[in-house]
Order: structure tokens, then C-alpha cells, then sequence
């Protein structure tokens, strides 16, 4: 059996060998390291082809260029100096803009003989899988974790950044008192459990495509089984978000399907909903719905975003800036006596938050015009791809505000986009 193409070999390496960038360290950061031979690629097969609406993303970029000139600046009602933990955020976020963006052309302008739609398709899939096993890992040894090759020999200053930290310390789990007890929340093998939770949806879609639907009887076999296992750490991660996301995907699924695959459909979840319901994981998500702890938070965070970003609407201010206070207390930041006191920084809730307190709300509105452009210009495409894609399309505009978008699940919310444009291309080559 042939192997893949030379030209192909740069995202394979990132999606099937994900779970070795994440043990190196690399994580989310794999994708600016994959990114040089990406457009290697690219330059020698010049003039590039660049999808439509692509303008918007270069926008974005440009001014998040400009946000530079207000790293320093500091908006009412937040407190901090300006050093070097900010400065490599916000390079390391422009690093990540731009790869992602060489990560995009690259894929549209490889040949369907190179890269054909069902490879890419189930090189998600093989990462949905690694996924599963991640938030299986989570939840059975949550407090599972290691040094880094890459912690190990960044100097101190550098690794010991919290945003940094995330990325390059690979951890199962995130054990916390969501429940008001400590208790697992799977993150493996991503930077957060929110990260977990919104990139497995993004790869069950992908999953269901190429195994399901493109896939012989021995992958349709493994399909029910291999998603009842994903259940568990779904369950587990306590994460309201994704379980709002996975009914979003089933309501567009049965309103867009035709009538025979709408009625398979309903017998599926009907039978899934019935096996939960009977199973001990309903008495945790009653739990978790029941203990909405996080929601005076969020509605602090994102009223203080919303007034700082205020302050600088054109063009934001670069980075994520402190509050100064929280939703209790006029008061502030960890201590002897209270070492788990503080606030998540302004922008910290959702990626649409985030573009608000670091671009303004020009940002803000060219990420959302982005991806809602491309929602409108593939809703035609009934293949099965043209509507996972979109399906995702949609999910990025819900996840923007409960979700960052930075790291991984932005890599995996553009690389649907590029399988749509690379569908669109074939539909008019034909």
C-alpha cells in the first residue's frame, strides 16, 4: 500500500501524530511548527489560490497587527504593567494567526490526487479517536501529568507564563469544584477541558463522515460502540457548552437530512437517549445543571470585557488585560491565606470576548463575518461533506462565546473550512 505524498506528510504529521507533539510539548503550538514545510509547499507551486471571503481573515490578522500599538494601555477597571508575559502572548498568538493561515491555503491548493477529501476527512477521525482515549485518561487517572521536553528546556520566565504553561505541560485532567466536590474535568490531549470539549464535537462529525458514511461494514461496526465509549468523558467533562453543541448537531442533522436518513436518525438518538437516561452518567449531568456555578462569572467577565473593549472599539488592546476585582469582591488576585483567589482575565470566556478585548469590535466582526460567510456560501452543498462542514461552520459561531478559540480548536474549525472550499472547487471543476 502506498504511502502519503511527500506534499501531504506536513498534515498528517499534525493531526494523526498529535499525541506526539502533545507529549513533546507542543500541543497546540505543533501547528506553527508544521507550518515552514506548509508553505514550503506553497512556493513551489506558485501562483496560490485563496478562498473566497479569505480577505476577511487578512483583515483580521492586519489589525491584530495594529492592536501592537496598545499593549501598554491599560483600560479602566483592569490592573497589571505592561512585560514580557504580555508581549509573548501576544506573539505567540500572531504565530498562530499566521500559520493557521499558510495552514489554510496550503490545504486548498493541494490536488484531490494528493490529498483526497476522504484521507483528510479521516485524519480527524483518527484524532477524534486519540480524543476519546485522552478523556478516557482524564477521567480514570485525572491527575496524570508530566515535564515536557519542551518545559524542560524553555528558561523559567518563559514556562513558568500561565497561558505558556497550559500549552507545553501536558496534564489528563483539570480537577476542580464544579460540583462542590473535586473532580475530574478531561483535557487530554488539549490545553484546557473546554478545549477537550468543543474539539471532540468538531472531530464526531468528521468521525461520523468517514467512518460512518463513507466507511466499509467493519468501520460502521466500530462506529456505535466507539461513540458510546466517548460518552463517558462527555459526560465527565461537566461541560455544558458541549452538550448544548451535540444538540445543535442532531437538530441540524434531522433538519436537513432526507426523509429516510431523518428516520434512521431519530431511531439512533432515540435509542442513545434511552441508554443514557438508564445509565448512572444522567444523575451527573442532573448534577451539573443543577450547579451553575460558573454563570455570575461569566456575566462579570463579560460586562467587564464588553466596558473595557468600550474604551478602545476600533482596534481592542492587543492582549487579554485583568479585572480588577470579580464578581464577589471589589478585591483581587491570590494571597497566603486565599491561594485560589483571583479572576480569569478579561476575554478568557469565549472567542468572541477575546477578539472584543484584544481587536475591538472590528475583530470581532470580521472573525464572525468569516465564518457566517461561509455558512451562506456552502448551505447548497448536500454532500456529506458540504454539510459536516457547514454543521461545523455553525458550531464555531456558537462556541465563540463560551469558548476560546486559541489554540487547537481554531486549527480544527479551519481545517473544516478548507475541506468545504476544497469541495466547492471540485463542484465547479465539474
Amino acid at each position: 500500500m502506498r504511502g502519503p505524498r511527500p506534499a501531504v506528510w506536513p498534515i498528517a504529521a499534525l493531526l494523526v501524530g498529535y499525541p506526539v507533539w502533545w507529549a513533546l510539548g507542543f500541543g497546540g503550538l505543533s501547528v506553527i511548527v508544521v507550518a515552514p514545510a506548509m508553505a514550503l509547499v506553497l512556493w513551489r507551486r506558485r501562483p496560490i489560490r485563496a478562498p473566497r471571503g479569505f480577505g476577511l481573515w487578512l483583515l483580521l490578522l492586519a489589525g491584530y497587527l495594529i492592536s501592537a500599538l496598545m499593549l501598554g494601555e491599560m483600560p479602566p477597571g483592569t490592573y497589571g504593567e505592561f512585560g514580557a508575559g504580555r508581549l509573548i502572548g501576544y506573539l505567540m498568538r500572531l504565530c498562530l494567526y499566521v500559520a493557521l493561515l499558510i495552514m489554510v491555503l496550503y490545504l486548498g491548493n493541494l490536488t484531490r490526487e494528493e490529498l483526497p477529501q476522504l484521507t483528510l476527512v479521516r485524519m480527524l477521525g483518527a484524532l477524534f479517536l486519540t480524543t476519546v482515549a485522552g478523556g478516557l485518561l482524564g477521567v480514570f487517572a485525572p491527575r496524570a501529568e508530566f515535564t515536557s521536553p519542551v518545559e524542560m528546556l524553555l528558561p523559567g520566565w518563559i514556562s513558568g507564563n500561565p497561558f505558556v504553561h497550559n500549552l507545553i505541560h501536558p496534564t489528563a485532567a483539570q480537577v476542580q469544584r464544579v460540583l462542590g466536590h473535586a473532580s475530574p474535568r478531561p483535557e487530554a490531549p488539549f490545553e484546557w477541558a473546554n478545549a477537550w470539549g468543543g474539539n471532540l464535537s468538531v472531530l464526531l462529525i468528521w468521525f461520523v463522515v468517514g467512518w460512518w458514511v463513507y466507511g466499509g461494514p467493519r468501520r460502521r461496526l466500530a462506529v456505535i460502540p466507539l461513540v458510546a465509549l466517548a460518552a463517558i468523558p462527555v459526560v465527565y467533562s461537566l461541560n455544558r457548552g458541549l452538550w448544548i453543541g451535540l444538540g445543535v448537531a442532531a437538530a441540524y442533522v434531522l433538519l436537513r437530512l432526507g426523509t429516510r436518513a431523518r428516520v434512521a436518525t431519530c431511531a439512533v438518538l432515540t435509542a442513545g437517549a434511552l441508554a443514557f437516561a438508564l445509565s448512572p452518567l444522567q444523575a451527573m449531568v442532573a448534577q451539573r445543571l443543577d450547579s451553575p456555578h460558573s454563570n455570575d462569572i461569566r456575566a462579570f467577565t463579560v460586562s467587564a470585557t464588553l466596558a473595557a473593549t468600550g474604551t478602545a472599539p476600533l482596534v481592542g488592546y492587543g492582549n487579554t488585560r485583568n479585572a480588577t476585582g470579580n464578581h464577589r469582591t471589589i478585591t483581587t488576585g491570590k494571597s497566603g491565606w486565599c491561594p485560589t483567589c483571583g479572576h480569569p482575565p478579561l476575554g478568557g470566556d469565549g472567542q468572541l470576548w477575546h477578539l472584543m478585548i484584544t481587536q475591538g469590535f472590528t475583530g470581532a466582526a470580521l472573525y464572525v463575518a468569516f465564518f457566517a460567510g461561509a455558512v451562506r456560501r456552502h448551505w447548497r452543498d448536500r454532500s456529506p461533506i458540504g454539510l459536516a462542514g457547514v454543521l461545523v461552520m455553525i458550531l464555531t459561531l456558537l462556541y465563540m462565546f463560551v469558548y476560546d478559540g486559541l489554540v487547537t480548536p481554531l486549527s480544527l474549525y479551519l481545517v473544516s473550512f478548507a475541506l468545504l472550499w476544497r469541495n466547492s472547487m471540485a463542484s465547479t471543476a465539474a
